[in-house]
Parts: structure tokens; sequence; C-alpha cells
């Protein structure tokens, strides 16, 4: 009987400490965190001349030369279906798809198959990722510069300012925004 109640005490005190740490400080400190981000405060809606062009936080399809493009999309941007097309790096149709996009690429920017950067012909894992690398961005800076009509220097510093360091200054690799670069082309029409 000595032993069952012992047994009992202890996980008693367990509960007590679990429902405190999971019930109260986890909630608090994701709620605090949920806070800090600059997103919470200022949202992530861009608009235009007063309209709601998009989110700096969802990635969307831009049509035309004079537009920076983003990554594929296994779900064509869609919030609602947000994922990758799960296929391996060995099945024949991604494979397919990807020399596809190679080529399509590099005859749209002008340049060698070689010279196209992974992230312009694969999607993310989610699909909805609105950020590309800072290659694939140069990449395109000639073509927007010239359907624009604008100077290279003047779109060069247009990307410099859609671009975001690393995470926590050491994680991942600096990224630009396409939404976020977009509007600012949309701002100056």
């Amino acid at each position: 009987m000595k032993i069952w109640i012992r047994s009992l005490g202890a996980s008693l005190r367990m509960l007590v400490v679990a429902t405190v740490v999971l019930g109260v400080a986890y909630p608090l400190i994701g709620l605090a965190a949920g806070l800090a981000l600059p997103h919470q405060a200022e949202g992530s809606l861009i608009t235009v001349n007063g309209k709601v062009i998009g989110s700096s936080l969802l990635g969307q399809d831009f049509a035309g030369d004079g537009w920076f493009h983003g990554r594929p999309s296994a779900s064509n941007y869609d919030g609602l279906a947000s994922g990758g097309s799960n296929l391996g790096p060995n099945n024949p149709a991604l494979v397919a798809a990807i020399a596809d996009r190679i080529a399509k690429v590099a005859a749209r920017e002008g340049v060698a198959p070689a010279r196209v950067p992974a992230d312009a012909v694969t999607a993310s894992a989610s699909g909805l990722d609105p950020q590309i690398s800072l290659a694939y961005a140069e990449l395109q800076v000639p073509r927007v510069a010239a359907q624009r009509g604008m100077s290279e220097a003047a779109v060069r510093a247009l990307v410099a300012h859609a671009t975001t360091g690393r995470a926590l200054g050491v994680l991942g690799e600096p990224a630009v925004n396409v939404v976020t670069l977009n509007a600012a082309l949309a701002g100056r029409q």
C-alpha cells in the first residue's frame, strides 16, 4: 500500500508540473514569440496605390517579362493546397519538368542552361515561398530593366531593398522577396 501511495504522489506532482509547463508556460512563450514577430504588428499585406496586391508571406505567379518570377509552385500558389509534388528526384515526370523549366528560363533570360539556378526550376516544400535566391534575381535584372525602360542599377537597387539577410545572422542564405520586389516595381508605374 505504501508504494501505491508514493506512486500516486509522484504521479500527482508530475501532473502539476506538466500542467504548469505545457499548459501555462509553453502557451505563454508561444504567445510572446508571436507578438514579437514583425508581421504581427504591421501585417503581411502589401498595398500599392491603396490596393492590396498580395502578401509578403505567400508567393504568387507574375506573368509577363516586366516582372520578376518566383519559384515554380506544385499547387499553383493556392494557399489551400500548400505542398510539394511529392515526386522523388529520380521520378521521370519531375526530371522532365525540371529539364523543361531549365530550357524555358534559359530562353527567357537569354543565358546558357547551366547558368539557371536550382530555385528557378524547383518548387519549395510548401509551393508558396515568396523568396528566390540572389543568383536568380540577378539573372532576371537585365530582362526586367529592359522591359521597364529602367537602368539595371535602378533595378538592382530595388532587388537590394527586397533582400532579406540570414535568419539570426547565420541560418540560411540571403533571399529576395519577389512579391515585395514586384510591388516596388508596380509602385514605379
